[in-house]
Formats: structure tokens, C-alpha cells, sequence
């Protein structure tokens, strides 16, 4: 096997251990939709403001989701369209 290959076996291995949580799928489940502020997030999954908070900026330091502010709400939305495909396959 070239290193090429092993790269890219690699970088497939981050994003399947990055999207390997179940809040973390609830949170792409909810952006697959449309993009949608934090606190919308949040109220969405029934979930504590910071444990979703802290999912997201994981998700956004591996480049799974971007954010945007708008206004005083800082909003997100799927930044790799291969998670669409992902979560399909998942279901």
C-alpha cells in the first residue's frame, strides 16, 4: 500500500471516530434539516446548552459543521456534505 492510500485511510478513520457518539449524530440529524441556531439546537434534543455546545465546536474543529453568527446567536450548519451520506446509510 502506497502512503496516499493510508492517508486517506486515515482521515477516514478521524471522521468515523468524530461522528462515533450519539449526541454528535443527534446534532447532525438536526443540521441535515437546515442550518439552525444553538439554542435550537439544544431545545431540539432536550439537551443542556453546554453539552450540545461542546459537541458543536468539536464538530466544527473537525470540519464537519461551520457556524455563522447572527446577531447574538451563533447558528450552524453541515460543512461536509459527506455526513448527508453517512448518516443515510446509518438509517
Amino acid at each position: 500500500m502506497n502512503n496516499k492510500n493510508e492517508e486517506c485511510y486515515i482521515a477516514e478513520a478521524e471522521l468515523l471516530k468524530t461522528l462515533g457518539h450519539p449526541i454528535r449524530l443527534k446534532i447532525i440529524e438536526v443540521l441535515i434539516n437546515n442550518k439552525s441556531c444553538v439554542k435550537n439546537i439544544w431545545a431540539a434534543l432536550e439537551l443542556p446548552q453546554a453539552t450540545v455546545s461542546q459537541h458543536l465546536v468539536y464538530l466544527k474543529n473537525k470540519g464537519i459543521v461551520r457556524s455563522k453568527r447572527d446577531g447574538v446567536m451563533m447558528c450552524y450548519e453541515l460543512s461536509d456534505k459527506r455526513i448527508e451520506k453517512i448518516f443515510e446509510y446509518l438509517k
